[in-house]
């Protein structure tokens, strides 16, 4: 990965990409556990058995958008061509002067939007992330903008709540990916692409809990320079009871896993969550 940042920023974007055919032939013949999930996971979404190229489309476009990173942590995000839609959605909630939880995916690429929010539109925007998962490559890439660091709050901790509670009430945009359970995390069971699959509670309480809006956010890579980014309000604020607390959540984890599939539909070969759909995944129905 360092050879690569350095390549990148020595030689340029396109002299460096070539580096990702060797890199995803590499993954398509030694990685058996993540071969298998997008295989799974591209049987659902395309509804045929996907041949050895749909699996190496798919893991070259995650390692695109994470060669991508390195141009848009160090400030050449223009070098994209951005375009996006209902924009317009969370410009209404901070004209509020009202912080809102920006919720994502492992579909497509969040950083596009934090980079362009760090370097063109001032927009205050911390995530809420694991940064072990990915140690190595983060340690890798968030060197090359070390005040990135000042905005992760790390989950799970005494201090998370505190430190998402000041950034809301400044009026700022606290991102969070809606897709992924962790550890003894608790979760629901929706369906999703024809199979029952667990997702979080834990953003939409944090939602009901501080009253705060939630907007959806998805950045698809459309291949060469090209993102589209989408943003949907979900809800201005939830209701809680303790005594029903996962039925009053229920129809909003729906709603965001049913825009979850719609956008993996849109862009298929977004989908970058290989660690769960198989080890969760169980089937409600008979696979398509």
């Amino acid at each position: 990965m360092r050879l690569l940042v350095f390549i990148t920023l020595w030689a340029g974007r396109p002299v460096a990409r070539g580096l990702l055919y060797p890199i995803c032939s590499y993954f398509l013949l030694f990685s058996g556990g993540a071969q298998r999930t997008s295989r799974e996971y591209l049987r659902r979404i395309l509804q045929r058995p996907p041949s050895w190229k749909d699996v190496f489309r798919h893991f070259h476009a995650f390692a695109s958008t994470i060669h991508d990173r390195v141009y848009l942590l160090s400030g050449r995000h223009r070098y994209f061509d951005i375009r996006t839609e209902g924009a317009a959605a969370l410009q209404a909630v901070l004209a509020q002067k009202r912080g809102c939880i920006l919720l994502g995916s492992h579909l497509g690429s969040f950083e596009v939007l934090r980079a362009q929010g760090m370097f063109d539109h001032n927009l205050p925007i911390t995530v809420i992330m694991h940064e072990a998962a990915a140690s190595n490559l983060n340690g890798v890439l968030h060197g090359l903008r070390p005040e990135i660091r000042d905005r992760i709050i790390p989950p799970g901790t005494a201090d998370t709540m505190l430190a998402v509670k000041e950034r809301l009430e400044r009026g700022e945009i606290v991102g969070i990916l809606g897709d992924r359970l962790f550890n003894e995390e608790k979760g629901m069971a929706c369906e999703f692409l024809g199979q029952s699959r667990r997702f979080p509670e834990g953003p939409f309480l944090l939602a009901a809990l501080l009253q705060v809006p939630i907007v959806l956010f998805f950045g698809l890579y459309q291949g060469g320079r090209r993102y589209n980014l989408y943003f949907e309000p979900l809800v201005d604020h939830i209701e809680m009871s303790s005594d029903r607390r996962s039925d009053m959540l229920r129809p909003w984890i729906e709603r965001y896993v049913s825009r979850l599939e719609h956008y993996c539909r849109l862009s298929p070969y977004n989908w970058f969550n290989f660690y769960e759909l198989a080890e969760h995944a169980r089937p409600s129905r008979p696979a398509v």
